[in-house]
């Protein structure tokens, strides 16, 4: 009998030969490519999966800020100053003056919707979150397949580079790089607010690269001794070819890992940056820059400073438990 491909016909008979009552069945045997397998384990894991549904909350959010803000009928650039005390530069009520219009209350002395400030926080973050990691794995991972494959020279070199980076003190380059940059009008035909992101993002991912080159480093150095690499290389592969179609594919688990979890850390470092003056500056809105215009209210309005905080709170949490659950996934060792 011809069967489709994936199905094996299975005949059961007792141990004298003779068929059993189930003689004649069919049972599909299905076979799981690794993606299966680590959807099925990934969706299993009810932790990774509320990660990965509050992150992609905090990345809709960000995608679509000015419907939602526009549907909220408040802007975040818009002052009401008829809800904050002349006198003392405060929001009138409790809590900010929360109320149905704003939802989380009104800043102090200009007297901007927190909510809405919030939610264009999220695109800010998120870019520089995103951007920051895009530009470290594809340094990391070119860097490190070059000297995991080639070797020699080449991976003196570069291993010798990623032990530097990794040795300078990044807080202080970044700071005195933004400082610098942030009074220069233009550069590289960039200025404003667009020159900020590229040089934020560029810190960021740039002193961030040598640790996804060492993991990509060590694997290659593995997999370039496979079987497959030398059946490729016997057949007359390209260098190219064999990194790009055998070794990285290989190591797409990994990458992925890395990414996930370096989102929450770039979105930390970007508000770590704005807390220190060296970020953003209004008019852009990022929850750093939120909480350190909120460190000098937190006393007498600490909803203000509440509120940025808990959403970088929650938007790290969220990428590391997912990563968290990714890597279990994609790690067949794993017993979770």
């Amino acid at each position: 009998m011809t069967l489709p491909q994936g199905e094996v016909e299975v005949e059961l008979t007792d141990p004298l030969g003779a068929p059993s009552a189930a003689a004649g069945s069919e049972q599909s045997i299905e076979g799981r490519s690794l993606g299966q397998l680590a959807w099925r384990r990934l969706r299993s894991d009810r932790g990774a999966i509320i990660g990965a549904i509050i992150a992609a909350i905090f990345i809709v959010m960000a995608i679509f800020a000015p419907l939602i803000t526009s549907v909220y009928g408040q802007d975040p650039s818009t002052q009401h100053q008829d809800l904050v005390s002349a006198d003392t530069q405060l929001p009138f009520g409790s809590l900010g003056n929360a109320s149905a219009s704003h939802l989380l209350g009104v800043t102090p002395v200009n007297g901007f919707d927190i909510f809405a400030q919030i939610i264009y926080g999220a695109r800010t973050s998120l870019i520089v979150g995103f951007g920051a990691t895009a530009v470290s794995v594809i340094i990391g991972v070119t860097m490190g397949l070059l000297a995991g494959y080639y070797r020699g020279l080449v991976d003196v070199v570069i291993s010798w580079f990623m032990d530097v980076l990794l040795s300078f003190p990044t807080l202080l380059f970044a700071l005195a790089l933004l400082a610098i940059f942030g009074q220069a009008k233009s550069f590289l035909g960039l200025s404003g607010t667009p020159l900020r992101f590229v040089l934020i993002i560029f810190v960021l991912g740039f002193f961030a690269w040598p640790y996804i080159g060492r993991i990509v480093r060590g694997q290659v150095l593995s997999l370039r001794e496979r079987e497959f690499v030398d059946a490729a290389r016997s057949l007359g592969a390209s260098d190219f070819r064999i990194l790009a179609r055998e070794i990285l594919p290989n190591m797409v688990g990994p990458i992925l890992v890395y990414a996930t979890l370096s989102i929450p850390n770039n979105i930390l470092g970007e508000a770590g940056l704005s807390y220190l003056g060296v970020g953003f500056q209004y008019p852009t809105v990022s929850w750093g820059q939120m909480m350190s215009d909120a460190g000098n209210w937190f006393q007498v309005d600490p909803l203000y400073l509440f509120s940025p905080g808990l959403a970088i709170f929650l938007s790290v949490l969220a990428f590391n438990i997912f990563g968290d659950g990714l890597r279990d996934a994609l790690d067949p060792k794993s017993t979770r």
